[in-house]
């Protein structure tokens, strides 16, 4: 049997295929070269989400920069440079997108910048110290972010071309999940190495094997055989990006998305607000540490491709889902800190209510990524991915702001308030159009 044809089989078997409308929504060419499309893409974003997980923004870079003796006020930027520098350029970067016919390319460019990136910092944290250590950090940690909105740009476009609708969820799934199992056996290492040191020097050897995943992701997606696709007009980027605003007037579905996106970031702002309420409750920090991701990596294996499953027949379900587990968690922490705040010293529990939490998290990701790709063709998905992330960059960089309400409310309040924004979220949600019923 050919390697062609073992992919097929696999294929079949994963997705159960039979029906023959299951190409509706692209190519006839690249219908007939699917199977290996799909599988070239799990392995490519195996890699990325394994890079992602080893260089976590929230738990493993601030605990580099803390024992590189970084001040303080450079840590607190990470999490806001990285999301918002990845999505905030992406009007400007889609229009030149949309003159390539081949978009693959760009994906595969923006992956080995993420790569270099943090080989760099790992040569930083071998070498360098204090103020000089977090300014070249946080530099590298921008041009990587404009390198991640590369990628992402061109990814939700090349897969809505190469993988056909009621396979895109399913993808994002198996490869949330395969990269989740190889966390958990680093969440199971830091519970290993206990109350030892983890020396800045260990920490550049871990970064220098996740810029190695990247580059493997890079060079793998280069296999996808994708086929020319839409290609818009030139025009200035400014112009072109300030055109595209205009949809969020227009489309009134894409602008429903939009602001259900930008409410259901309740689950992700909350998980830092966990943590410290974790932490503030725990003498045994390493351990804590280890914990905290073995948990994330055990929701990323268990729940990932029930998440992709569930978005293939209704996305929309599974973040309304996901919103409501992540939801009715911030209320349950938020009545136990103002109870019976002691139960927080118990080191287990809040490692498996943030791993609740992941898994609602990761029906609200694989959901809304599977929405957004499944509900335009063509250029006009690039633009829906480009207007919707350069929006919720700019919620998020209000977002930051969050957490100077901790002195007049306290960590309870700000829990309780993105919990309440979860609720209008759902409710809002409910209104959205089903983008796979015509399939």
């Amino acid at each position: 049997m050919s390697v062609k044809s073992k992919h097929e089989s696999i294929y079949e078997k994963m997705m159960n295929e039979e029906d023959a409308r299951v190409c509706k929504a692209i190519d006839e060419r690249a219908c007939k070269v699917v199977p290996g499309n799909f599988f070239i893409t799990i392995i490519s974003y195996f890699f990325t989400k394994l890079a992602d997980s080893v260089t976590n923004m929230k738990v493993i870079i601030p605990w580099l920069m803390e024992s590189l003796s970084v001040p303080l006020f450079l840590i607190s930027f990470l999490v806001p440079i990285k999301e918002s520098g990845s999505l905030l350029p992406q009007l400007l970067i889609a229009a030149y997108i949309r003159k390539l016919p081949i978009r693959k390319y760009i994906w595969s460019i923006g992956s080995f910048i993420q790569a270099l990136c943090i080989i760099a910092i790992g040569i930083v944290a071998w070498n360098m110290q204090g103020l000089n250590a977090g300014i070249a950090i946080i530099v590298l940690i921008i041009i990587m972010s404009l390198a991640r909105g590369l990628s992402s740009v061109a990814a939700k476009d090349v897969i809505g071309k190469t993988i056909p609708k009621k396979r895109r969820g399913a993808l994002n799934g198996y490869s949330g999940s395969l990269a989740g199992l190889i966390v958990i056996g680093l969440g199971v290492y830091f519970l290993f190495v206990g109350e030892k040191p983890f020396s800045p020097q260990n920490f550049g050897i871990l970064l220098f094997l996740a810029g190695f995943f990247w580059i493997i992701a890079s060079l793998t997606y280069l296999k996808i055989e994708e086929f020319e696709g839409e290609m818009d007009g030139g025009g200035n980027a400014i112009t072109v990006a300030l055109k595209k605003l205009s949809l969020l007037k227009t489309d009134k579905a894409f602008r429903l998305f939009v602001i259900t996106r930008a409410l259901f970031l309740c689950a992700v702002l909350s998980a830092p607000f966990f943590v410290i309420l974790a932490q503030q409750h725990s003498n045994s920090s390493n351990y804590l540490l280890g914990l905290f991701i073995l948990a994330g990596g055990l929701a990323d294996f268990s729940s990932s491709v029930i998440w992709g499953k569930l978005s293939d027949i209704s996305s929309k379900k599974s973040m309304i889902i996901g919103a409501t587990i992540s939801t009715i968690l911030g209320f349950l922490v938020f009545v136990l800190s103002t109870i019976y705040e002691n139960i927080f010293s118990t080191l287990w529990l809040m490692p498996l209510i943030y791993f609740i939490l992941t898994v609602g998290y990761q029906g609200i990701r694989i959901g809304r990524k599977t929405y957004l790709i499944d509900l335009a063709d063509g250029n006009k998905r690039t633009d829906y991915v480009a207007v919707s992330n350069t929006i919720i960059g700019i919620v998020l960089l209000f977002a930051g702001f969050v957490g100077s309400l901790s002195s007049t409310i306290g960590l309870n309040g700000i829990i309780l308030l993105l919990s309440i924004i979860g609720v209008i979220g759902i409710i809002l949600a409910l209104k959205l159009p089903e983008v796979q019923e015509d399939w």
